[in-house]
């Protein structure tokens, strides 16, 4: 008995497809199957499967669901020896099953044992094909609203640092001219991320196609400039150095994260503010002014000044506090950016925000890390990302 939540929601047995039966129960069994031996409190699975505007018989209906659901398993249970049971605690409901019966965390734990110290880039690259060879399309694929497409995002990034590292390991064992293709048909879909970009030229420049990996650092470059009007962060710029000068590029190490937008080309004067900033830059600063006036481009400007007393890369995000849609971004989310862009291993990555900022700040406390938020509304959708360190 396997859960398939990478593709449509699926539950297989020996028999063939279970019938799972309404859209809505496919979600619920999507949801429980996410947290598989973790309690699901009542609340928490009527907000994922209905959203916040849930209607008010959305209780009983779900009692409805999970009584289908329960059926559902007890008879694919009589057919197999790795049985998953709906279990009723006080609060919730929980699915008690082996966690490698779900691709989900099959997946999680493949690429867990892969990032664990002590294994070749052989072993490595082994244990992540195998991780990357589970998921058969677009994480939940038969589900909307936004739980499942918020999850749908996390999920794919998820199997995008996996394919990343993969690349990495078998770039060190040797064979990174097996990356190309997997790598290319991903930078189709995602042909503004850099990191793939970069892995991609480095497979092309290890596969003796320099030149192939050039062409893609100008198509890029272009790319990034024309729909994002930034340049190419510090690690496209870097392999395209180490490829014109005809140097091997090894497999980046470690996680230097470079997200300034680009230093605005029509910047001028402003000297006064740029010398208070400097005599301020040990501490938290806040640029205030009314709107259009250039805050923006100074904080840029002075960042990109000082961005080599912070060995340890830049941080940005606009928090988009006073943006017309009201589309504020939380500091949750925030949070989740910053601990990817440090290269914090999305299983890892907690779901509240009290773990989230206290993750985050341990990740900063042993950096030097310059951090940028731009257009901020208040003190509480910025207080978070305040990192409780001097660094």
């Amino acid at each position: 008995m396997d859960f398939h939540l990478f593709g449509p929601v699926e539950l297989r047995t020996t028999a063939g497809r279970a019938d799972l039966g309404t859209p809505r129960e496919h979600h619920v069994v999507a949801v429980l199957a996410a947290e598989a031996g973790r309690l699901v409190p009542v609340g928490t699975l009527i907000e994922r499967v209905w959203g916040p505007d849930a209607p008010p018989g959305a209780r009983a209906t779900l009692r409805v669901y999970l009584a289908h659901i329960r059926k559902v398993l007890d008879k694919a249970n009589s057919d197999t020896d790795r049985p998953a049971t709906l279990v009723r605690r006080p609060g919730g409901y929980l699915l008690d099953v082996d966690a490698d019966q779900v691709d989900l965390h099959r997946f999680r734990r493949l690429v867990g044992r892969a990032r664990e110290a002590g294994h070749t880039d052989d072993q490595r690259a082994t244990l992540l094909r195998q991780a990357l060879d589970l998921p058969t399309g677009e994480p939940l694929a038969d589900l909307s609203g936004g739980w499942a497409e918020r999850t749908r995002l996390t999920w794919s990034r998820e199997y995008l640092d996996a394919a990343l590292l993969w690349a990495r390991a078998a770039l060190g064992a040797g064979y990174g001219g097996a990356a190309i293709g997997p790598l290319a048909e991903l930078a189709d879909q995602h042909p503004l991320n850099e990191s793939l970009a970069a892995a991609l030229m480095r497979a092309l420049h290890a596969a003796g196609r320099g030149s192939e990996a050039l062409k893609l650092y100008t198509d890029t470059q272009a790319r990034l400039a024309n729909e994002l009007g930034t340049d190419p962060g510090a690690e496209l710029q870097a392999v395209h150095r180490e490829i014109l000068r005809g140097r091997p590029v090894s497999p980046a190490a470690g996680t230097v994260p470079a997200q300034l937008p680009a230093d605005p080309a029509s910047f001028a004067g402003r000297r006064p503010y740029l010398a208070q900033l400097d005599a301020l830059a040990a501490t938290t600063i806040a640029v205030d002014g009314t709107a259009g006036v250039g805050k923006t481009a100074l904080a840029v400007h002075w960042a990109h000044r000082v961005a080599d007393r912070y060995p340890d890369g830049q941080l940005y995000v606009n928090l988009r506090g006073f943006d017309p849609s009201g589309q504020v971004m939380d500091p949750a989310t925030a949070l989740r950016g910053f601990l990817d862009a440090l290269g914090v291993p999305a299983p890892r990555v907690p779901t509240d925000l009290e773990s989230l900022a206290g993750l985050y700040s341990r990740q900063l406390a042993v950096r030097r890390t310059l951090i940028l938020l731009e257009n901020a509304r208040d003190t509480a959708q910025v207080r978070p990302l305040l990192p409780d360190t001097p660094g």
